[in-house]
């Protein structure tokens, strides 16, 4: 008997099982809200099919077999039991369709990303080397407009008009971290938060902030690009520790 046999329609195995390993992670960082927010992977060439998490199920349930899989073109997408809510739809379709390099995207309302895009000004300045990692590759979005249904969804997308920025702070909302696999993109939504969370705590003292020079920033940012397997190494270690534990997010 073949895993065909046992899973009928589970194809993309091993990336249904990378995107289980990182909702149950996210849960574990307090990095979720609930039953809502979304993961998404494309599966086909053009991006426009793609693999999410069910409508309104909790990231420390889902297992890689629960994981759908949606057509940004096609509007029976939206059928079904486990068919995506219309914001995951509005979002990540727009994402999906729209942004050529998004070819993972994960929305999360992360307590300090969050608070970030509370300020008035949601630029994320260079005080650490965590935060270097994002130096002119973040995209603000200042015009929050209601929940992200398609309109929204399409706006935020053609936002990314710059394929080096793969984040988008979304003003009074949360954020949009864009990758080109799971580990690419997870990696980068736990630095993203890292960082905010000491921008934060730095802020809380009142004290003048010693910001990193822009050319050293950006140097620093572009060294860790080029720094080897360290997202694939940290979601394998993730795995491995789920693994241990008995977790069933793999089945």
């Amino acid at each position: 008997m073949t895993l065909t046999d046992i899973r009928p329609n589970m194809d993309h195995w091993q990336e249904r099982v990378d995107l289980a390993a990182a909702f149950r992670w996210t849960v574990r960082l307090n990095m979720h809200e609930a039953v809502a927010n979304h993961f998404s992977l494309s599966i086909n060439e053009d991006g426009t099919r793609f693999l999410m998490n069910p409508n309104q199920m909790h990231f420390s349930r889902i297992k890689a077999s629960d994981l759908i899989v949606v057509d940004a073109n096609d509007p029976a997408s939206m059928e079904g039991p486990d068919a995506p809510d219309p914001t995951a739809w509005g979002l990540h379709g727009g994402m999906h369709k729209f942004c050529a390099h998004a070819r993972c995207a994960m929305h999360v309302h992360s307590p300090y990303a969050t608070a970030l895009a509370a300020l008035a000004d949601s630029t994320l300045p260079p005080v650490d080397q965590n935060g270097c990692m994002f130096y002119d590759r973040v995209v603000v979005d200042g015009d929050y407009g209601g929940l992200a249904f398609e309109e929204e969804g399409e706006r935020c997308a053609r936002m990314f008009d710059d394929p080096k920025k793969k984040v988008m702070v979304m003003g009074n909302h949360g954020i949009m971290v864009l990758g080109d696999t799971v580990a690419d993109t997870f990696n980068r939504m736990f630095y993203f938060e890292r960082a905010c969370q000491t921008y934060m705590l730095a802020l809380q003292t009142g004290k003048p902030l010693r910001l990193i020079p822009d050319d050293i920033a950006e140097k620093t940012a572009r060294e860790i690009e080029e720094y080897p397997e360290q997202d694939e190494r940290h979601l394998s270690e993730l795995k491995a520790i789920l693994d241990e534990e008995g977790s069933n997010y793999a089945s």
